[in-house]
């Protein structure tokens, strides 16, 4: 099937150029009439790969800016029709504009609003679809395009904390690497080769540091290769085992500080995901099922796998939690408040609330604890560099006098 690049006219008169696959002509006359759009002239589009890469990506925001703009047009009752060729018009992202030139389509010939979305998984991945599904069955289309706003604000800040939890303390280890590599590799060689010209027989702390020295020098491409061997050794490991996959997840959130953090941010994915849903009239088990798609961890999916088989057979929600080990007295708790009063979303948003403050605090903790041990490991390299080179100085200053 060809891609057309059209440019058209608008019901506002505004020219809009887009692209669209289409059969053939007839075919391509349809699709741009069924937007509500009149076709002033369109060519086949040659095949370029390399462009359509260089297209600037769907970000976050986009789809945060997209939703608001539908929220506000079902508040004012315009059709859905219409509000998706609007938003389609006021969009600058190509691949976002294309995508819903695609779902304008699919809803005028009669597809629900969730299936022509779910046409575009990567653009709108399965909670987008729920809550729109979600809000078809209740008619609160509004309310649905509300959910999805405050769901993808939550996902655009769980973001900026994974990357704020990740990328500092990465980017202090590579400065540590960096400055022993460079003392090492130059400094110490400088300095050992005036130490051994003298002849005399060296310390036991500056002999290790000359061997030391040695050996990244001489063996210094080692290093990335271990990295890249081990990683890729892991990943492929990963894929093809279920059961390497699990004790690597397992061991992973037992690692000192780190796996704490890894759990409390997987947990409070899920525990904002179920809450958004359950707020949006889906039921419980679909709730589960949704929400444990977004805990990457197997040992923890495992563990969420245990309360939906419990919820299934007729446990408690907090039963079912307590049921799986993962989840705090707190939060099982505040759950069984919920069920008793009959306030269950009350209750969801209270847990999910609390998570995402115990991910804040246990970044924060995280970083203010890997950048003193970074320091004091940086420390303790150059007190070994600084005892092993000016000790032999201070003996051979002293046997000199």
């Amino acid at each position: 099937m060809p891609e057309y690049r059209y440019r058209a006219i608008n019901q506002n008169g505004r020219v809009v150029r887009g692209a669209v696959f289409a059969s053939n002509e007839q075919d391509l006359n349809g699709v741009i009439e069924s937007a509500g759009l009149d076709l002033i002239e369109f060519k086949i589009a040659a095949e370029r790969r390399l462009s359509r890469l260089m297209q600037p990506n769907v970000k976050v925001r986009d789809l945060i800016q997209m939703s608001v703009h539908l929220e506000q047009l079902q508040l004012a009752g315009v059709p859905l029709v219409e509000s998706l060729a609007e938003v389609r018009d006021s969009t600058e992202v190509p691949r976002l504009r294309d995508a819903l030139a695609q779902v304008a389509r699919d809803v005028n010939e009669g597809v629900s609003l969730s299936a022509a979305f779910a046409q575009h998984p990567k653009l709108f991945g399965n909670i987008f679809q729920s809550l729109i599904a979600a809000g078809e069955e209740t008619g609160q289309m509004a309310e649905a395009f509300s959910q999805l706003v405050a769901h993808l604000k939550w996902t655009d800040d769980m973001s900026a904390k994974v990357k704020k939890a990740t990328r500092y303390p990465a980017l202090l280890a590579v400065v540590v690497i960096a400055v022993v590599g460079f003392m090492m590799s130059f400094v110490v060689p400088q300095i050992t080769t005036m130490l051994k010209s003298n002849g005399t027989e060296l310390p036991f702390a500056t002999q290790a540091l000359v061997n030391t020295s040695d050996f990244i020098r001489n063996f210094w491409f080692m290093f990335p290769v271990l990295v890249v061997g081990g990683a890729a050794a892991v990943t492929s490991g990963r894929r093809l085992s279920q059961d390497f996959r699990y004790r690597t997840d397992y061991y992973l959130l037992r690692v000192p500080v780190i796996g704490m953090v890894l759990r409390k941010i997987a947990l409070a994915r899920f525990a904002y995901m179920f809450s958004t849903m359950f707020r949006g009239g889906i039921d419980l088990l679909a709730c589960l099922d949704a929400s444990k798609r977004l805990v990457s961890n197997m040992a923890l999916s495992e563990a969420l796998s245990v309360v939906r088989e419990g919820v299934q057979a007729g446990l408690g929600l907090s039963m079912a939690m307590r049921s799986s080990g993962e989840f705090p007295p707190l939060v099982l708790r505040m759950i069984k408040v919920g069920e008793d009063s009959g306030n269950m979303s009350d209750a969801l948003n209270n847990v999910a609330e609390m998570y995402n403050r115990d991910v804040d605090e246990s970044v924060q903790g995280m970083i203010s604890f890997i950048e003193p041990s970074l320091t004091v490991v940086m420390g303790g390299i150059m007190a070994w560099i600084a005892i092993a080179v000016f000790g032999p100085v201070y003996d051979s200053l002293g046997a000199i006098n």
